[in-house]
This record gives structure tokens, C-alpha cells and sequence, in this order.
């Protein structure tokens, strides 16, 4: 069954949490659901979700935390064609009609939604001294100005810094210009350490990184 078929099955929940892990185009965490939404993905409707692919999951703690698959990406970015069951709620509809407006002008501009909604860095949480280490660890590691470091020995060098502040120091970097994040074309050859240090950016790992000359 294509996830197209599949649409009109989801209860409004389930749209909802796809609905925000595209918006918020990073791994969610159940408790930052129930305060972004006032509910949480568990049970029945979140078997369902993984079962078609559009979702996968991860213990974080004592919850779990979620994020959209390639599967779930192609699926929200298609939303807006499916014909969806909303009943009479006209806040439902809207969004519908908002997000083919959203659709249209990201593939005018040929941006991609995962590209449109990935996250800033906030200046209020110290992302730009973040920026500086990151940069400042990759010149340490690199042999050469665009050589290519993995993910696992920067973090490894930037030693206790917040993961979360890392990740979003380099989804801020990888929008300017010289800065490349890629997946490696083997990975079969990755380790343990280098799948753990992905930084995941619109449903797919990555894995190096390579800063050029400026």
C-alpha cells in the first residue's frame, strides 16, 4: 500500500505529529510534542506510523523521540494533493490550503521543504560562539582548508559541548557558503561512533563535514 492510499486512514493525531516534525525538520522528543501541541505520539498510532516508514523512533531517556523518515518527508511534502478526510473542521482545511501555497512557492524557488524548515541557529543560546568552535575544532582536525572531517572526531574534539547546540551550530554553517555536510557513499565502512555523530538533515544522515577557504 503507497503512503497516498494510506492517507485517508491516519487519525488527526497522527497528521498532527507529521505535521510538526516537518515544521520542526529535527528529531522530537514526546514531551516537547505535549508542550508544542498538548499531546504525544504512543501506542497504537505510533506503531502505525513506524509500520508504514513515515516515522522512525529512538529511546531518549524514559521517552522516546521521533523524527520523519526519507518516506515520511515525501509524504508531507505530497500532502497537500491527498484527498484527506477532515470532516467539517475548517482550521483543518486551511492548513490544506496553506500548505499547497507553501508547496508551490518552495518549487518556484526550488528550495526544498526540508531545506525551508530546517532550523536556525537562536542568538539568544549562544549559536554563534558555537559557529566559532566548530569552525575552530574543524581547522584543528583538517589537513587542508575543504578537507573532509567526520562528524564523530569533531565532536570528539569539541569534548562537553551540548549535542543539541553542535547540531544546530552546524544546520547554520551548512547554509553558508563553502561549508558542505554529506553522507559518506559507503556506508558500510562507517562505525558505530561515526553512525552515532550523524547529524540528520531532512531524513537522511550525514556523516562529514568540509569547510573551504573564505
Amino acid at each position: 500500500m503507497s503512503t497516498t492510499d494510506a492517507v485517508p486512514k491516519l487519525k488527526p493525531l497522527q497528521l498532527g505529529v507529521l505535521l510538526i516534525l516537518m515544521a520542526e525538520a529535527r528529531e522530537v522528543t514526546n514531551s516537547e510534542l505535549g508542550t508544542l501541541a498538548g499531546f504525544t505520539l504512543t501506542g497504537q498510532e505510533r506503531v502505525d506510523l513506524e509500520k508504514r516508514g513515515l516515522v522512525e523512533s529512538r529511546k531518549v531517556g524514559r521517552g522516546l523521540a521521533f523524527q520523519l523518515t526519507e518516506q515520511g518527508w515525501h509524504f508531507c511534502k505530497q500532502l497537500h494533493n491527498t484527498d484527506v478526510n477532515v470532516g467539517n473542521s475548517r482550521v483543518a482545511r486551511s492548513i490544506f490550503v496553506l500548505l499547497g501555497g507553501l508547496h508551490r512557492s518552495l518549487d518556484r524557488l526550488r528550495v526544498s521543504h526540508a531545506e525551508f524548515f530546517k532550523p536556525l541557529p537562536d542568538g539568544a543560546t549562544g549559536g554563534d560562539d558555537v559557529e566559532g568552535l566548530v569552525r575552530s575544532a574543524y581547522s584543528t582536525l583538517a589537513d587542508a582548508p575543504g578537507a573532509w572531517v567526520g562528524l564523530a572526531d569533531l565532536r570528539e574534539h569539541l569534548g562537553g559541548l551540548d549535542r543539541a547546540a553542535v547540531d544546530e551550530a552546524l544546520r547554520a554553517l551548512v547554509r553558508q557558503e563553502g561549508v558542505r555536510i554529506i553522507p559518506v557513499a559507503n556506508t558500510k565502512a562507517l562505525e558505530p561512533r561515526d553512525r552515532a555523530a550523524a547529524l540528520r538533515i531532512g531524513g537522511e544522515d550525514n556523516h562529514v563535514l568540509a569547510i573551504g577557504p573564505t
